[in-house]
């Protein structure tokens, strides 16, 4: 089932997640949360959605790249669930990129992120979970856990002024920069 997705605005959006009780993961209920988080994900064409965006206050996000149109450049990054993630970070070398999000559509900006982290977390089975991340994986990865914490890419944004509708952000920001390759 597709679910709606919060905007900037919503209270959800802003809300701190709870930790998912362990007990919790494997019931049939939250099995198909899950399912309805990746059929989402899916529908808007996101390459992650976390439970705050769905108006749940629950440490859960899915993740998934592959053959993205946005991202056509991207390195693939397989279907991940992550519930209750702990953020470690392993190279606190800056880089900025462009990101967007469900949850403010039709915007992009130029946002910071570490360029490695470890990610420890539950997966859909209840079982550990630990991933090496680095770059673009490094960065969906933040984005979707700062929602776990009420934060979107704004809040990591030092100059607004990279903020771009998208068609515009497709017309003048993009194309000069695929122009240069």
């Amino acid at each position: 089932m597709i679910l709606k997705v919060a905007r900037l605005g919503f209270p959800s959006v802003r809300t701190l997640a709870s930790p998912v009780p362990v007990e919790l993961i494997l019931t049939h209920d939250f099995q198909k949360l899950i399912d309805d988080m990746i059929d989402t994900m899916h529908e808007y064409h996101g390459v992650g959605l976390a439970a705050p965006q769905i108006h749940l206050p629950l440490q859960l996000a899915v993740l998934e790249v592959h053959d993205h149109p946005r991202y056509p450049d991207m390195p693939s990054v397989p279907l991940t669930v992550l519930i209750n993630p702990v953020v470690t970070i392993l190279d606190k070398t800056i880089v900025e990129e462009w990101e967007g999000c469900l949850s403010i559509p039709d915007l992009r900006g130029s946002v910071p992120r570490y360029k490695q982290l470890r990610v420890t977390a539950l997966d859909r089975d209840a079982k550990p979970l630990e991933i090496d991340a680095s770059d673009f994986h490094a960065r969906v990865i933040q984005h979707e856990t700062d929602h776990l914490k009420g934060e979107v890419y704004l809040d990591r944004m030092p100059n607004l002024r990279s903020l771009s509708f998208l068609e515009e952000w497709q017309r003048f920001m993009l194309k000069p920069a695929v122009e240069k390759k």
